[in-house]
């Protein structure tokens, strides 16, 4: 991997995605919390407060970035459901990540938030149907988006993030 902000490639949104290709991106963000927690066990303060790469986070500030980010997910998803084609809010994750919460707290908390979000998300989901996939928000950044997409990005994110801490690990021997 020569890009270490990178580890498992950039995002790259499919035009569309079928019925078991959805259900394979749930199951990986189903799993998040898993991987997550496998990524960061046995950690010490010390390797938890390394940054994964020169300039980058450190592995406390991802374990929380993660649900941090899959929360507003569930409710950009939440608000595209019951409201049409909402304009969302982004949020500075850079500077989130540079909170007291995201440097201080101890990861448990933030792997706990991600169990309680992801069972809350995945159930709604597993519950939609292939037209609710099509629904739309907005995204400021990105422009008029559908809850496939959000799959796809939220599927990459979860492995995204997990590769930084576990490369990292490779990387370091730990």
């Amino acid at each position: 991997m020569s890009d270490l902000r990178y580890p498992v490639g950039t995002f790259q949104k499919r035009e569309s995605i079928d019925a078991d290709e959805r259900r394979a991106m749930i199951g990986i963000i189903a799993d998040a919390p898993r991987q997550l927690r496998a990524a960061v066990s046995g950690l010490n303060d010390h390797q938890l407060d390394t940054p994964y790469r020169e300039g980058g986070w450190t592995v406390r500030q991802v374990a929380h970035h993660v649900p941090d980010s899959h929360l507003n997910a569930y409710i950009r998803l939440k608000l595209a459901l019951t409201e049409e084609r909402p304009t969302i809010k982004p949020y500075e994750e850079a500077r989130w990540a540079e909170l007291p919460d995201s440097r201080d707290v101890p990861v448990e908390v933030s792997l706990n938030l991600l169990d309680a979000v992801t069972a809350r998300w995945v159930t709604i989901m597993n519950a939609m149907s292939p037209d609710d996939f099509g629904r739309t928000f907005v995204h400021p950044d990105h422009g008029p988006v559908d809850l496939d997409w959000l799959v796809q990005m939220y599927a990459w994110h979860s492995r995204h993030h997990v590769a930084h801490i576990t490369s990292l690990r490779e990387r370091n021997g730990w």
